[in-house]
């Protein structure tokens, strides 16, 4: 029991600490004092807080000091947790509007294109927390169906209990697949304010294109931990520094 009352003080001051600390980086933001913000912002990063509105409030103190490259990291990090979050999605297509690079995404079908939005809707904690719910909202209603003597109360039970046992199978099938493009995807961004990507993994190989700072990017392969193959939303794939980028 006093052990249990030491880790729950310990907390409730570690969480006061990190209120206090957002507090004052939101004072510091409010009064123009942006790098002095991320300072203090950062601090509760380092204390392995992490939430949707700290890295939106990060990327707001960069996108104020003009620097893309940061501004849009963090406002996609956000996004990682809260994927639909509108403040986060307005300002991130504002910082998309600094970038210099012009790429033109791959067309999808309407098949596809729904099935992404739809799988992308959520996080992979997302998918997982809807799935027990749902877990939890059939168990109830299986034990509705079996425990109800009354025929038409079965039968309501049973469609019921049918139904959302079709959603939970969906949810875990878009949790697993979401779990798996997370775990095989590595999405980055660029830091450099310019950079060759070149065709090989060397310098002297010959150059394909020319990307600059704040552009999303895919890694798809490393080599020899110094230079990263990266993919476009265009399908054009090439060869860069991995110091030039940082993983989402």
């Amino acid at each position: 029991m006093k052990k249990f009352l030491v880790f729950w003080l310990m907390s409730l001051a570690g969480f006061s600490q990190t209120t206090n600390a957002f507090d004052k980086a939101n004072d510091l933001y409010n009064s123009g004092y942006y790098k002095k913000a991320i300072v203090h912002y950062e601090t509760i990063l380092e204390s392995n807080q992490h939430s949707a509105e700290l890295y939106y409030n990060i990327a707001n103190c960069y996108y104020k000091l003009n620097e893309v490259g940061p501004s849009i990291f963090y406002y996609e990090k956000g996004l990682q947790l809260s994927p639909n979050d509108p403040d986060i999605l307005n300002n991130l297509e504002y910082a998309q509007k600094m970038t210099i690079d012009a790429i033109q995404k791959v067309p999808e079908s309407g098949v596809s294109k729904l099935f992404n939005k739809t799988l992308n809707s959520l996080s992979v904690d997302g998918w997982a927390t809807r799935s027990v719910g749902l877990v939890f909202l059939f168990v109830i209603l299986f034990l509705g169906y079996y425990l109800s003597h009354s025929e038409a109360k079965k039968r309501l039970f049973f469609v019921s209990s049918s139904f959302i046992l079709i959603l939970l199978l969906t949810s875990l099938v878009l949790l697993f697949k979401k779990d798996s493009l997370d775990q095989s995807e590595h999405s980055a961004i660029i830091y450099a304010e310019e950079t060759e990507v070149k065709a090989q993994p060397n310098l002297r190989s010959e150059t394909s294109f020319t990307l600059h700072e704040g552009t999303k990017v895919v890694v798809i392969d490393t080599y020899n931990s110094n230079w990263s193959k990266i993919k476009l939303s265009n399908g054009e794939t090439g060869w860069m520094f991995t110091s030039e980028l940082k993983a989402l």
